[in-house]
């Protein structure tokens, strides 16, 4: 006879979910895990990390999956713990040792480590490693690794946008630099302490990796997955914040109901508004996000719209404010 399953009623969350990455689990797996908790219809999270990475990873949920690329654009900052001395298959603690060098640690003055961080701030480029998630031919990267195929990558264009380097004096059986990392979109951590290393005279890789920002969004802000695990169910949708978190760089512009409706239904609204790149469009009664447009010669030209049946889901919610950090535009 079959064991009786306990069937998950899901409903509609709109809004974005602060995750602590724990360390082991995928992004998928733990997008998986909190869609779960929240009984969610749709959800999509905003750039992967590894699962020996942990920290800031928002999680998107119903009309917030339709900004979710704002977070995937954004820089990112990382801490890292970087074991100098020794490569490994992967770039990472996981891989199995290549080789190692016996490491002079008082060569590795202040004066050194700023020159090596200098070297490698600003534009740069890198070449994926072999256990990335990049595809060749309907195939990850990281399938050809494992079967013991190397292939060709073209180097990539990337930027550090800040970055320093420091020694790590705890007891220990490995020489350790601590890094701290601000980067573009597409930059491999990995890769970049491997270059790190070489360029001090040794093989390196990462032992620890921690995101600590992404966007605007820092760990601050973020919630474990043991925390939400711990919460109530009846309490767990308080954990998610309005959709316009993901905004809160934008100017913002609030529409009378004819020109909102106007809006939603796509068509381009005209005002006394500077050129904007990036706008978030509310309505006025009921005060509702639309969604994002541009302003261009004075015209609101509509980018991503909510739907009605997303408009009213939201505003048939647990009220919350709205996001901090937007700003007003008359």
């Amino acid at each position: 006879m079959n064991a009786s399953r306990t069937r998950v009623q899901r409903r509609p969350v709109h809004g974005v979910f602060l995750l602590d990455k724990p360390i082991g689990l995928s992004s998928n797996d733990a997008l998986q895990k909190v869609k779960w908790l929240l009984r969610a219809e749709k959800a999509g999270h905003t750039g992967t990390l590894d699962p020996l990475a942990t920290g800031v990873l928002p999680l998107c949920f119903g009309a917030a999956t339709k900004f979710s690329q704002l977070q995937l654009d954004a820089p990112k900052t990382y801490e890292a713990l970087v074991h100098l001395g020794a490569t490994t298959t992967t770039g990472d603690a996981e891989g199995e040792v290549l080789q190692t060098w016996e490491v002079d640690a008082s060569a590795l003055t202040d004066e050194k480590l700023a020159a090596v961080a200098a070297q490698f701030t600003g534009p740069i480029s890198q070449v994926p490693p072999m256990y990335s998630a990049l595809k060749r031919d309907g195939k990850a990267l990281y399938e050809y690794a494992r079967a013991g195929i190397t292939l060709e990558r073209e180097p990539r264009a990337v930027t550090i946008l800040h970055l320093s380097l420091s020694r790590v004096d705890e007891e220990q059986d490995f020489v350790a630099l601590k890094m701290t990392v601000r980067c573009s979109k597409g930059t491999y951590v990995r890769t970049l302490a491997e270059d790190i290393g070489q360029a001090l005279g040794y093989g390196a890789h990462l032992r620890s990796l921690r995101r600590i920002e992404t966007g605007g969004i820092d760990l601050s802000r973020c919630i474990s997955l043991q925390t939400l695990e711990a919460t109530p169910d009846a309490e767990r949708l308080q954990t998610v914040l309005p959709v316009d978190t993901l905004l809160a760089a934008h100017t913002r512009v609030t529409l009378d109901g004819d020109n909102a409706g106007r809006f939603l239904s796509g068509l381009r609204r005209r005002g006394e508004w500077a050129d904007a790149d990036a706008v978030a469009v509310y309505g006025e009664e009921p005060p509702a996000l639309l969604g994002v447009a541009h302003i261009r010669a004075r015209e609101l030209i509509p980018d991503r719209l909510l739907s009605p049946v997303e408009i009213q889901q939201i505003l048939e919610g647990t009220p919350r404010p709205q996001a901090s950090g937007i700003l007003e535009t008359s």
